[in-house]
């Protein structure tokens, strides 16, 4: 008996507006948290919740199903209990200038330990110079000097006196001092002593020499006085330094006195200036070339600086950090260079954090494709979980042919949670692949492309619709235009029973049934306008699609809807063009005669097909032989061919397709054409259900419309399918008018019965099929085609063998 078509309720489930107990959503709260996805919301709050080493989160799912909108949320929701994480300074190292001191502090206290230290420099900017300048440093210092100047002249005097005692002068010369030999008072000239005696010479030359000796102790004790006076002068400038610096830093290191780092920190400081009191002096610019300067004395005074690196002073709770831009430095922080005199300098001032910084202590939410992007990036990440800490690096010095000085700032230790997210597939080539990522991301959270759709989806869909409206100030929807989403997020997932999470696309849908409802001035949103939106939306992107109807309404791409014929059936395929997909049919042919080669496919030959397509071919064949195969050996030939196609195929819900037209091909039972098909099959028989089926069914649909409606028209779909089903509007009034129909078969013989208006008869005890069904026609048409194939194949044997005998005689 032949199967019924289905009815209009069983093509589209409506959303019946009574059951939305509201008038608009103005009176529905909106939703809070993650929506329609329990088990991701359940293993975000255990990798949230968790605080054990590798039990970060990988939330996978499919872009625009709310991962990230959603995973925000729910962190944000979480960190809002957590504590504050602490402050981080980056300050001088007095030890090891070219790495970069890190201090830690409550939050909010390191922007008050910096303007404590402003202050502090400017006083002494102020204070030291004023004691250096003030009455009593001058007179206590020009009293050392006073003593010490009188000192060495006293030593000059002794000197001059000995040498006078031994009848000598001393005499200052461009090279020191010269001793000059007297007689009665008057210095000797060169004349004068070579009147002299031998004797009298090497007494004044003995002479000379003792005091030359003794000129040169005097000099060691004029030395010894001025090392002497400088460091009486450095002892009275650290005793001045220290009376100003001392109670200025005593009182930071009392204020700050429970963080030992920033204690020995400040005792660097103040070691340093006290060493370094000079450099609060009142310093000029030091002019390099005419016009460049150097700023000398803020160079001097730098290191004094506090870089605040991190500042928690306005943050709740813990950070959550959502870095769009996961490059190498947005994610560990860089070391920024000025130019100066053809030159790049830099210093701790200018060490600028990453979002691993700044997520420190909090969550970090990375979209792992931007991270991968750059492969330093990703491994900076593994290395900060791994190790515990966050290196701040210059990547670009392993490349350079000379090396340039930079810093090396110490590590910040590392605790952070990081959420990934990303597709199933890069989850799956990165456990398979990175032997570090199944040990840093032991928590996967699977966002579903569906939710059910019962009382509480439906309800979950109105309170999303409500939140969207009040966050994108969009105009209240009623309960009709909500029911209408409800049924427009069947027909994404393709399923009755079900509801589609990809919110970005119904967010789409809400903006713009909002634009319409703007441009027909209605203070609501009405089912009217979403509709409008739908049907704008497909009319700005089925231009390929209308096209191709006109091709076949013209004829230039030839498809039957009416009338019947042999070997030739009507396929469907999906035409997907980015954001829009629809369907298309398509001729399918079989050509039967004598021979052995059983079906061939000439797109499978010429290697137009994929390999799903491909396998679905040999599944056919395997189909053909279990149902008439079992009696006699099959002998024939036949060729399947889509007919007009030019790009490669793939997919195999076109095998029941071929399959009824080899069928007809071979029974000559001619196949109506106002019907088309799809679904795969397996080896027994069974229709097994496919994507697409409502664009299938409506591109055959617009194609009936065009050529003309009989009443007859429609398409073959598998059971399975049958929940699937959510046609538009216009497809489910035809059907209720009686103008297309829509088939739900279980198996191949309920097809081939829709198709040919025969019975096609189940196969018998002795494995043959009852007379007057289709299957017996196809059988008997085999055997008959086996038998003919048979005398051929003897004919040609005695050709043969007489060619051969007269040949011989």
């Amino acid at each position: 008996m032949q199967k019924k078509s289905l009815s209009p309720e069983q093509v589209r489930v409506i959303c019946d507006p009574g059951w939305l107990n509201f008038d608009t959503t103005a009176d529905v709260p909106p939703i809070e948290g993650i929506i329609g996805q329990d088990r991701a919301a359940r293993a975000i709050e255990f990798g949230l919740q968790i605080d054990q080493d590798g039990y970060n989160i990988y939330v996978s799912g499919i872009p625009g199903s709310g991962r990230t909108t959603s995973v925000e949320s729910a962190v944000r929701e979480i960190a809002k209990k957590r504590p504050v994480p602490d402050d981080w300074c980056y300050v001088y190292n007095f030890k090891e200038p070219d790495s970069p001191k890190c201090l830690r502090f409550p939050p909010g206290k390191a922007v008050i330990f910096r303007d404590d230290m402003e202050t502090f420099v400017e006083e002494l900017k102020i204070e030291l110079p004023k004691a250096f300048e003030g009455k009593a440093y001058d007179e206590q210092k020009n009293l050392i000097i006073r003593k010490f100047q009188k000192e060495k002249e006293e030593i000059i005097r002794e000197i001059e006196e000995r040498a006078k005692n031994a009848s000598f002068a001393l005499k200052r010369a461009s090279s020191g001092f010269v001793f000059v030999p007297l007689v009665e008072g008057k210095p000797l000239t060169d004349e004068d002593m070579e009147k002299l005696t031998e004797e009298s010479r090497k007494e004044i030359k003995m002479k000379e020499e003792i005091l030359v000796s003794e000129l040169s102790e005097a000099f060691r004790k004029i030395r010894q006085a001025d090392r002497s006076l400088r460091e009486e002068i450095q002892k009275i400038e650290y005793e001045t330094t220290l009376f100003t610096v001392s109670p200025r830093i005593n009182e930071l290191k009392e204020k700050y006195a429970e963080f030992p780092d920033v204690i020995e920190y400040l005792e660097e400081v103040q070691r340093d200036i006290i060493e370094n009191p000079s450099e609060f002096e009142e310093k000029k610019d030091i002019e390099i070339l005419p016009g460049l300067k150097s700023p000398v004395k803020e160079n001097n005074l730098f290191k004094y600086k506090v870089n605040v690196f991190i500042d928690n002073s306005k943050t709740q709770g813990a950070p959550v950090v959502r870095e769009t831009q996961s490059t190498y430095y947005n994610l560990t922080g860089r070391i920024e260079y000025r130019p100066a005199l053809g030159a790049m300098l830099t210093d701790f001032t200018m060490i600028k954090p990453g979002a691993l910084h700044k997520a420190n202590g909090g969550y970090l939410i990375l979209h792992i494709l931007d991270v991968l992007r750059n492969y330093y990036a990703w491994e900076a990440l593994k290395r900060t979980i791994k190790n515990k800490d966050i290196r701040i690096e210059d990547i670009n010095e392993q490349f350079r042919i000379i090396n340039t000085p930079t810093l090396k700032p110490q590590p910040i230790p590392a605790n952070v949670k990081i959420i990934l997210i990303g597709s199933p597939m890069i989850y799956y080539i990165l456990y398979t692949y990175d032997e570090d990522f199944e040990k840093l991301f032991k928590v996967r959270a699977d966002f579903s492309s569906i939710m059910d759709r019962d009382i509480e989806g439906v309800r979950q869909y109105a309170e999303f619709i409500s939140r969207r409206v009040k966050e994108d100030k969009l105009k209240e929807f009623d309960k009709n235009a909500v029911a209408k989403i409800v049924e427009y997020g069947s027909r994404i997932v393709e399923d009755q029973k079900k509801l589609s999470t990809r919110f970005m696309e119904i967010t789409d849908l809400l903006r713009e049934a909002n634009h319409w409802a703007n441009i027909d001035s209605s203070e609501i949103v009405r089912q009217q306008h979403v509709q409008k939106a739908i049907e704008e939306k497909i009319y700005r992107s089925n231009l390929i699609e209308k096209r191709i109807e006109e091709l076949m309404k013209d004829g230039i791409i030839m498809v039957d809807t009416d009338g019947e014929a042999v070997g030739q059936v009507n396929g469907l395929s999906v035409l997907s063009l980015g954001d829009y997909q629809f369907g298309k049919p398509s001729r399918i042919t079989a050509s039967v005669s004598i021979g052995k080669g059983g079906p061939i496919h000439i797109d499978r030959e010429v290697k137009m097909s994929g390999t799903i397509h491909n396998k679905g071919f040999l599944i056919l064949k395997g189909l053909f032989a279990e149902k008439f195969g079992r009696n006699f050996p099959l002998s024939f030939s036949a060729t399947l061919c889509f007919e007009q196609v030019y790009e490669e195929i793939e997919g195999d819900s076109a095998s029941s397709t071929e399959y009824y037209g080899l069928i007809s091909g071979i029974s000559e039972i001619p196949i109506k054409q106002g019907i088309a098909v799809t679904g795969s099959i397996n080896q027994k028989g069974e229709v097994q259900p496919i994507g697409g089926v409502n664009e299938k069914i409506e591109g055959y649909y617009s194609i009936c419309k065009i050529m003309g409606l009989t009443g007859n028209q429609g398409v073959i779909i598998p059971e399975k399918n049958s929940t699937h089903l959510m046609l538009k509007e216009e497809v489910v009034q035809a059907i209720q008018d009686g103008k297309f129909n829509v088939w739900a078969v279980k198996d191949v013989d309920e097809g081939i019965e829709i198709l040919t208006g025969m019975p096609a008869g189940k196969i018998q005890e002795d494995g043959t099929y009852p007379e007057g069904t289709v299957n017996y026609v196809v059988s008997q048409k085999l055997m008959e085609l086996a038998r003919r194939a048979k005398e051929l194949e003897k004919k040609l044997k005695v050709a043969d063998d007489s060619g051969k005998t007269s040949n011989l005689s």
